[in-house]
């Protein structure tokens, strides 16, 4: 009788693969479970990695959405690439592991410094983004069939078992990882050295499981091969850690020059003060020759120069007190007191509430010498309430109840990032001017900063078509600032000379009526001016826009 399986054999019969069960120093159980604890935590250093990148893009380029869609998408396709590259390693996957896992510590730890140097010393991060997604995929891809092939040596299992529970055991881990990114590792040791520490224990997690569950398969030569590659990433993410602060400071001096003297990390963002520590906050009242002016960075965006400061705070504030009854006036964001300063001025104010969600950039503003020397102790005020509080949240919940106690507001100032931030669409939206309008006064009115028109005039003109979604009538205006090195960036270090322009708009039920109050007159803001602002506006006005909630930096241009 013939063999049905000889006689369908094209060739000589191949011999099947023997797999031999390691000799392992403790039994198959227990090494199964150890497997396992580091499958848990390999994983969990993967999504730290994975999520610092994303963090640290989106700090140093902007735009979350566009950052995290990148890292994602690269990373996934980089495991794939990953998973079918470690299809070689099999063979020898207790070596292979060991390798992986040092590469992978040693890259995913570096990372961040890695990026932060290219951001301060190059001006670019993007490239040094994708190349990292793509070596930390690579690498975390090829743990998974790595790590299936030595779980099974242990224990002889159904594959699917097998899968369950390394998948399992991967799943959990990431899990943690990710819970203990934002809520561990940032707060309590930075981006820097949260990355550093985190491939400090990948490296120990992979050598501990390969030179001590497995080291009795493994050759005299891997085995200190492998020692020495686990010695000297841990050594070097040591030496890392330790040079993280003077890194940073070097980082800093780089991006900002040597003028950096406050640099602190809040709870919300990265707050750096330059210059302004001496005579007048303003360049060229009685400030020093030699003495830059104050510039506020907020996560590295050039958020307050005192070269022109004045001229977009009297061009948010001064038009909406100017239309009619300005006694209660609300600010959401001004953390910095600059635009309450320009309320003061106002003869009629009764009261100020700036709602800003970042308590160390108000107690900055009150205590930085220069800080607040600009802003005239603003914050200090008897008539100013500070409220933390982040804007939308705060309309929302607690702005009906102040209405109903005090009154409606007769002006309210939104004083927020550029609308083009990701993280800050929410307060650009529908809902947020309809929750604005809802605190308003029947005659109040509501003054948004909307960005740049020049540069981005179809970001600019949606928050208009954003605002009369929400039953607003609106008037545009922009106002010019000063000719100066790098104002029109939104990061410092640029040598370019190019003028900073604001685009705002005065909304109201009814159109309101721009104007300016002679009872106080602002140093730079002219009538003549805001008229030509509002003839130049007519020109680029663009239609057929609809109202949205994502303000795409991609739509400028």
């Amino acid at each position: 009788m013939i063999d049905p399986p000889a006689a369908l054999t094209s060739g000589p019969r191949k011999p099947p693969e023997i797999v031999r069960p390691p000799r392992l120093p403790v039994p198959a159980g227990l090494g199964r479970l150890l497997v396992l604890a580091v499958v848990f935590l390999c994983a969990a250093c993967g999504l730290v990695y994975e999520l610092e990148l994303v963090a640290l893009s989106s700090y140093l380029v902007g735009d979350s959405v566009t950052q995290a869609s990148v890292v994602l998408s690269v990373m996934v396709f980089a495991m794939g690439v990953g998973s079918l590259l470690a299809k070689r390693l099999r063979c020898r996957a207790a070596v292979g592991f060991g390798a992986v896992e040092a590469a992978l510590a040693l890259t995913g730890g570096v990372s961040a410094m890695a990026l932060y140097a290219c951001f301060a010393w190059f001006g670019q991060s993007r490239p040094a983004l994708v190349g990292f997604s793509l070596v930390i995929g690579v690498l975390i891809g090829a743990e998974v069939p790595l790590l299936m092939t030595l779980i099974q040596r242990i224990r002889n299992q159904d594959a699917g078992g097998a899968v369950a529970d390394l998948f399992a055991a991967d799943y959990v881990g990431a899990l943690v990882g990710g819970l203990a990114f934002p809520f561990l590792l940032l707060p309590m040791l930075g981006q820097l050295t949260g990355a550093l520490v985190t491939g400090g224990a990948n490296a120990v997690a992979g050598g501990a499981l390969v030179l001590g569950l497995f080291h009795r398969d493994l050759s005299i030569r891997a085995r200190r091969s492998l020692l020495a590659a686990n010695a000297l990433v841990l050594v070097l993410l040591a030496a890392c850690t330790v040079l993280a602060e003077p890194f940073e400071e070097a980082a800093r001096k780089a991006v900002y020059g040597t003028g950096a003297r406050v640099a602190v990390r809040t709870d919300v963002q990265e707050v750096v003060l330059t210059g302004g520590t001496g005579g007048a906050g303003h360049a060229g009242r009685g400030a020093g020759r030699s003495e830059a002016p104050l510039a506020l960075y907020l996560d590295g965006r050039l958020r307050v120069s005192a070269r022109d400061e004045s001229r977009y705070h009297e061009a948010l504030v001064h038009p909406a007190m100017a239309g009619g009854p300005h006694g209660r006036v609300l600010v959401l964001g001004g953390g910095d007191g600059l635009a309450a300063r320009e309320l003061l001025r106002h003869p009629g104010v009764d009261s100020v509430t700036v709602v800003e969600r970042d308590s160390g950039l108000v107690r900055l503003a009150r205590t930085d010498p220069g800080l607040a020397r600009l802003n005239r102790g603003s914050l200090d005020d008897p008539r100013v309430r500070v409220v933390t509080a982040d804007a939308f949240d705060w309309l929302r919940r607690d702005a009906r109840r102040e209405v109903r106690r005090d009154g409606p507001y007769d002006v309210v100032l939104s004083d927020l990032p550029d609308p083009r931030l990701t993280a800050g669409t929410k307060l650009y939206s529908q809902e947020f001017y309809g929750l604005a309008a809802r605190a308003l006064a029947r005659d109040g009115r509501l003054a948004v900063h909307a960005g740049p028109p020049r540069a981005r005039p179809r970001s600019f003109w949606t928050v208009e078509a954003t605002l009369r979604a929400a039953g607003l009538r609106t008037v545009p205006y922009r106002m010019p600032g000063r000719l100066s090195d790098g104002a029109d960036r939104d990061t410092p270090g640029s040598s370019r000379q190019s003028r900073r322009c604001w685009g705002f708009f005065l909304a109201g039920r009814t159109t309101p009526h721009l104007g300016l109050s002679p009872a106080a007159p602002p140093r730079s803001l002219t009538p003549a001016l805001l008229r030509s602002g509002h003839v130049a506006l007519a020109r680029t006005r663009l239609s057929g826009l609809p109202p949205s909630t994502l303000v795409h930096p991609r739509y400028g241009g």
